[in-house]
This record gives C-alpha cells, structure tokens and sequence, in this order.
C-alpha cells in the first residue's frame, strides 16, 4: 500500500473539513531510518504508569523548508492558521521514542535535551526499531500528536542553537525551577519554557526529573500567573467595568473585567457537536478562586483554566489594572477537534487586544452579556450568571457605607 491509498483511506474516516487534507506528506511508512528537520520538538507523554513515561523526539522523515512552522503555536493562533491547517503539520511529525524513567539517566536523554534547548530547525539522523504507523491523537492540553515509533537510533548532524539565556539556566543547578520559569517567561514563548521543564533541565540538581508535557504546560501557565497575581495586587482597579467578546477557532467568549481585587471565575461550555462533547445537551464545567486565590487543582476545567486565566492576568499587568473576571467559553461544532490549550490562551489574548464596551454599572455589563450570548450563540446565560460565585459575592458584599 502506498502513501497515497494510505491517505485516501485515512481521510475517509475523518470529519469532511479534513477529508481534502494532505496527510502524511512528509513522513515516508516504507522506511525506518530517515534523516529529517526537528522543529526542534520534543514530547513526554504521560499514559505510562508513573514514574515511567515515553519520550519523544518529533521530526518529519526528511528534511523540510521551515520545519519551526509545523510547532509552532503562537504563531499559529497569530496567523489566523485554522484546524485543518495545523492537523496537517502534526500529522507530519513523527514521534520518535524511547521509554525510560522520570529520574533515569538513559542513552537517547542527553540528544533529546539538546534539541529541546534549541530554538531552530535541528537536523537528526533517526533509526526507529519498526516502521512508522499512521496515526493521530488528540488531547486537551497539548498539540495533535502523529505518527509514531520506538526508536532505536538517534543522532544530532546539526549544530543545536541554544540562546546564552537558556544554557546559563540549565545549567545553575542551584535556581529553583519557579525562579528559572519567570527569569526566561521574559524572553521565550511557553511552548519553549514546557520543553525545558518536561526535560528535567530546570531545577535544584537534586530535584530535576522529567516531567509530563501536559502537566508542564499548566505547570508554566500556574506559575508565571501567580507573579502576575503579586504585581497586580500593588495596581488600582480599573474605574469601568470592560466587556469583551470574540472568537478563535470556533471557541467563544465572553470576558467581563469588573472594579475590584483579583478573582477569576469560569464556565467552560460545550455545545453538542464540539470536540470534547459528542452528546446532544450542553455540558457545562466551572472553577473559581477569589481574592486568596486556589488551594486546589482546578480539575472541573483543567489546563484551559490556568491558560485563560493567564491571559488576563497578562492583559491587567499590561494596562497596570486590577480587576475581578467572569469568563464564558463557549467551545461549538466549529471547534471540531481539540488542538490543545494553546488555543485556549491565544483566543483570549487576542479578544482581550481588541475593542471592548465599558459600562458603569455591573448589572447592565450583565444584561449586555446576556444579549450578546443570546443573539450570537443562541444561547440564554442567565443561570450561568446566577450560578456564578464572583457576581453572588459581590452582589452581596457590604459597602462601606452601610455601617453609617
């Protein structure tokens, strides 16, 4: 079977937008030994039993003009790239593994980390155990991951950009991995800052081990948000309640900033037909945290809660404001297959980086907000607004006044 019948009987079984997609362009299932371009592009996956975990290098099986482009989210979200768009650079991306333990030192380690310490395409020689098997899989968190295979041979034949920032960082084993966090979140994207983290480089020497990409990613959202969290607290509040609304890639919403410390408050929404809800009723899930923020894991709303949140937190810092956060996300059928939580983080900052409607009144702020999700999404959010934990507190905070 050739790669060509193999693409046909593939996007067979895919939804119609993806069926015209050019599968598998770059990734040859006649071969496994091949000599290709990493984005550079690592993985850590996290279906092992713990403290085992797979890890991956990711390259097509040749080389490729601007293989950055097939990982590169930001970039993605920036460009107005759509679903089909980046499934078709994932499923170019052959995952090259190896097994091992979280604290083990093995043979293919000390390449992996090296490429995921570069910020350019990588050229590697790859001998994989078996030939590649086509296939893609979806998740919350991280991007789609392709085809994939164990590997067995694994050699850099490039010369690995790693900025001065990055190597001064990896290596002072004495800089918390927190403190390494927020001294590169100044210059460096999260997509990098979760590769150096899942690859144990950052750290107390004693303390550094792999790490899962998908715990990474809200690792890298959790931490850099609560420094923010501190630097607001010091701001005025905003004098106006904002009220933006926008989408990305199907997902929706609804982000209203009101005078008043930090506290964030979210309901993720999953209209029937959308990527995580096959069913025919709206499945709802919220978290909040209030002005003492969280003591647990945000498990209702997962990784999408600690990247939406960072989003605004990032928009607050910019204006030098504090505010309190209602968020209504409405993921729709558009939004036809999970691309991860990048797209949750990006479609707030760019709906927070365009026009808003102020208000000087918290209840017509909501009625807005209602008339908006009513004509744009059919939708009737009043019981969202009632069942929301921000508004029921400050609707009934005391004011100052009513001591007098």
């Amino acid at each position: 079977m050739d790669i060509a019948e193999i693409n046909y009987k593939y996007n067979k079984l895919m939804p119609r937008p993806l069926r015209t997609a050019n599968l598998f362009k770059n990734v040859n299932v006649k071969i496994d030994e091949f000599f290709g371009s990493s984005p550079p592009a690592v993985f850590v996956g996290s279906k092992l039993k713990y403290p085992k975990v797979n890890v991956g290098i990711l390259s097509p099986t040749e080389k490729v003009k601007d293989a950055w482009l097939y990982d590169a989210e930001k970039y993605w979200a920036d460009n107005d790239y759509d679903i089909k768009d980046v499934i078709e650079f994932r499923s170019n991306l052959v995952n090259s593994k190896f097994m091992t333990g979280v604290k083990s030192s093995h043979k293919f380690l000390d390449i992996t980390r090296e490429i995921g310490m570069g910020i350019k395409d990588v050229d590697v020689e790859i001998k994989l155990k078996k030939k590649v098997s086509l296939e893609i899989n979806f998740d919350r968190f991280h991007s789609p991951q392709g085809p994939r295979a164990p590997l067995l041979k694994a050699k850099i034949v490039d010369n690995v950009k790693v900025p001065k920032k990055i190597d001064k960082v990896v290596d002072d084993t004495d800089l918390k991995a927190n403190d390494a966090l927020l001294y590169l979140g100044k210059n460096f994207e999260e997509g990098q800052l979760v590769k150096l983290l899942s690859l144990g480089l950052l750290g107390v020497k004693a303390s550094r081990k792999l790490v899962p990409t998908r715990w990474s990613i809200t690792a890298v959202d959790d931490i850099i948000g609560k420094s923010i969290i501190k630097k607001i607290k010091e701001c005025n509040f905003i004098n106006e309640h904002r009220l933006f609304f926008g989408k990305f890639m199907g997902n929706y919403y609804l982000i209203l900033l009101i005078p008043g410390p930090f506290s964030f408050d979210l309901f993720e929404n999953y209209l029937p037909g959308s990527a995580w809800n096959p069913d025919w009723r709206l499945k709802t899930a919220h978290d909040y945290e209030d002005v003492f923020g969280r003591k647990g894991y945000a498990f209702n709303t997962a990784g999408g809660y600690y990247a939406t949140r960072l989003a605004i937190l990032e928009y607050l810092v910019g204006i030098k404001r504090q505010a309190s956060a209602l968020v209504l996300r409405f993921e729709t059928p558009e939004y036809w297959a999970s691309l991860g939580v990048w797209v949750v983080r990006n479609a707030c900052r760019k709906i927070l980086n365009v026009n808003y409607e102020s208000f000087d009144d918290k209840n017509k702020a909501l009625e807005k907000m209602k008339e908006i999700a009513l004509n744009n999404l059919r939708i009737d959010v009043s019981n969202l607004i009632k069942d929301s934990k921000l508004i029921r507190n400050l609707n009934e905070q005391k004011r100052l006044f009513s001591y007098f």
